[in-house]
């Protein structure tokens, strides 16, 4: 089958740890040793997060002297799709050393009148004091919000629309290779009135470049994986309880919050309803368990599913030529 898995951040970085390189590689190690026997069996498409990294390379970008301004925020991230793209790339192959493993760098493309752009809400780089912040967005032009007890900087988080390479991605799959790419949701990017490519300060939401990614490459299955077994219903309360079998509308009938599970629940639930096939969000300890139906939450159209057969199941691309 033809597999899109989307890396949370815990994947690379968990909760309290510092974002020393050391830690985050061997973060990746793990991660690259649970997904080698899907590796080894399937077509694997891997997409990854990049918050904290994106964050550390801001706040070193602008405490530097050298620099006049710092980095635009679409170079860091193509920067950390470089970083993260490289430990995963090596850890594959050494975890799977009779695959070819390809780390690209992705664009995501945008459109340039998304309200988001309008109104940013999406928290950036370090917590400044309101008058610090103040004079940064003067300084820098940037837009800040209160965030809490300090105040920090916004910047767009708009749709997706396509990721720019997805032939290029296609190609290396058809090939036989695992590939890593969309890191941090991808390089955000708009076409001018010249119909040229040109980078913006935005960041996109990882699963729903995943989701995007994956529905273009007709993919048989999405798994969202993050630091959770599952999606819980009333979830935080003496009540919560698992859900393993959902369809889109009883998942999106949960009403997640927006800053956490909200934008993943959005992402398979898209995957889903466009293109019929079967999404899964779980922990990338389950991650085998979860392509058998054990394990996470598994989404279909009709909240059914049996994983027993899961491997002899004929692919959604070669439905489509067939029919």
């Amino acid at each position: 089958m033809r597999i899109v898995v989307a890396l949370g951040g815990n994947a690379l970085l968990q909760r309290g740890q510092k974002p020393d390189a050391e830690i985050q590689e061997a973060n990746v190690d793990r991660a690259a040793a649970a997904l080698a026997g899907i590796a080894e069996h399937h077509e694997l498409v891997i997409t990854h997060g990049n918050g904290p990294q994106v964050g550390v390379l801001a706040l070193q970008s602008a405490s530097d002297p050298h620099l006049t301004t710092p980095y635009p925020f679409d170079v860091l991230g193509a920067q950390t799709q470089g970083m993260i793209g490289y430990w995963l790339l090596q850890s594959l192959q050494n975890h799977v050393p009779n695959r070819q493993v390809a780390a690209i760098i992705n664009q995501t493309l945008v459109e340039a009148a998304d309200p988001a752009f309008a109104d940013p809400t999406k928290f950036v780089g370090e917590v400044y004091t309101e008058a610090e912040a103040s004079s940064l967005a003067t300084e820098r032009g940037w837009v800040v919000k209160a965030d809490g007890a300090g105040w920090r900087r916004v910047v767009g988080s708009p749709r997706p629309q396509r990721v720019v390479e997805t032939r290029l991605i296609r190609l290396l799959l058809e090939s036989g290779a695992v590939v890593v790419c969309a890191g941090g949701g991808g390089v955000p990017v708009i076409r001018d009135e010249a119909g040229l490519l040109r980078g913006v300060e935005a960041v996109v939401d990882k699963d729903l470049t995943s989701a995007v990614l994956a529905e273009a490459l007709d993919a048989d299955v999405l798994m969202v994986l993050t630091d959770v077994p599952a999606v819980m219903e009333h979830f935080g309360t003496v009540d919560q309880r698992p859900i393993h079998r959902a369809t889109p509308a009883e998942l999106r009938a949960l009403n997640p919050p927006a800053g956490s599970m909200g934008p993943k629940v959005d992402a398979v639930c898209r995957f889903v309803e466009l293109t019929g096939g079967t999404a899964a969000i779980g922990s990338l300890d389950d991650v085998e368990a979860m392509l058998g139906g054990e394990a996470g939450t598994i989404i279909t159209p009709s909240g059914r599913y049996d994983g027993e057969d899961v491997a002899q199941r004929v692919p959604s691309r070669l439905r489509i030529a067939a029919g």
